[in-house]
């Protein structure tokens, strides 16, 4: 008997777009012999609705990503009152306005990126469900989305990371001078301007004078009011897979990939990472010594394992000349398509895609339901 899975793609953030690349690629490559899947798309508006579940329909066209659509039919969301440990059933309004079950549902595999989906929100609806999901939970889930809540986690941790303050927009809009004249007395420039809780690059700007500042803090406060202000580190972008641990072994790890960026980038942002622009160049594995390796993979493992993380996650981290490994950011649910870093670091250790997808689901089907 196969297991149905739910695919949760799109949603309200700023990545949807790049959710539904995720969800195309995983529709195409998914062990279908051993999983029946459902896919449900989430528009913009936070609508769920029925999508298509053919890999053409969610594809990068002349760079335009595409988007969930509000023309299907509506998805319900089940009843609590299911015994834990069953399937779910989902349904749907048809066309005539009956509501009709649509699938008994054995796992939820979420794809969505950034808030309300990867911050701890859709964690909450299904641990409520007590439904098995791929990824970590809620606290672990929200903190991770919160780079300052994850950077206050690694320090206490014992792991590096760059310094920086965080900055709310009312502060900002009643004390900027003072929040200035406070960088530059502490922080040397470079700094790195990030919203808070967005992923892949969005709102982040890199500051080389102080009179730049403004407008990169309108640039993150467009994304998120609350913004981390860092210093810039000098150091080669080396980034790491993680899974998690199988059969009661250890926390698994990547060789670590490096990221090179050309001299017309300024920093490896959202633009370059998924639409082609300026020059980069992804090593896997990383040119660095054995040593340098290992130690990103340890530093990797025990983030991981800090942050109560559960079922995946991607580590960026910076080496420096003096071989010190400081963590940049931590993404429970990496970007995932089959070019994606994450991917193609599990390639490189022999996991192939589909390997990769069902190594996620048998993790969150063997994981109990409830607190762990």
């Amino acid at each position: 008997m196969r297991t149905t899975v739910a695919l949760l793609f799109g949603g309200r953030s700023g990545e949807h777009g790049i959710s539904c690349v995720t969800a195309g690629g995983i529709l195409g490559a998914i062990d279908r012999e051993r999983f029946d899947v459902v896919a449900v798309g989430i528009t913009p508006e936070g609508r769920w609705v029925q999508a298509s579940d053919d890999p053409a329909d969610w594809t990068l066209v002349s760079g335009q990503a595409p988007t969930v659509g509000d023309d299907g039919p509506e998805v319900l969301l089940p009843s609590t009152r299911h015994r834990p440990g069953e399937p779910i059933t989902l349904r749907t309004v048809d066309a005539s306005g009956r509501v009709v079950p649509l699938a008994d549902v054995d796992v939820v595999l979420p794809l969505l990126h950034g808030p309300y989906g990867e911050d701890g929100t859709l964690q909450g609806m299904l641990e409520l469900l007590d439904v098995p999901y791929v990824g970590s939970g809620v606290l672990a889930s929200a903190s991770c989305m919160d780079k300052a809540a994850t950077k206050q986690a690694l320090r206490a941790a014992g792991l590096p990371c760059a310094p920086g303050i965080v900055v709310r927009e009312d502060h900002w809009a009643q004390e900027a001078d003072a929040v200035l004249a406070h960088l530059e007395k502490h922080h040397a420039l470079p700094w790195f301007v990030k919203p808070a809780r967005a992923g892949s690059s969005l709102g982040v700007s890199k500051v080389t004078r102080p009179e730049e500042l403004e407008h990169a803090m309108k640039t993150a406060f467009a994304e998120d009011p609350k913004v981390l202000v860092e210093e810039g580190v000098t150091g080669r972008e080396v980034e790491c897979g993680v899974l998690g641990p199988r059969d009661g072994g250890e926390v698994r790890t990547t060789v670590p990939g490096e990221v090179r960026i050309g001299e017309d980038l300024a920093f490896y942002d959202y633009e370059a990472k998924y639409f082609g622009k300026g020059t980069v160049e992804i090593d896997v594995p990383a040119a660095l010594p054995d040593a340098a390796l290992e130690e990103v993979r340890e530093v990797a493992a025990r983030a991981f394992t800090a942050l109560g993380l559960e079922g995946l996650a991607r580590v960026d981290v910076f080496v420096t000349e003096a071989g010190e490994v400081v963590v940049n950011e931590v993404n429970t649910m990496p970007g995932f398509t089959p070019y994606s870093m994450f991917p193609v670091l599990w390639r490189n250790m022999g996991v192939e895609y589909t390997a990769l997808i069902t190594d996620l689901l048998e993790q969150a089907l063997a994981r109990p339901l409830g607190s762990r």
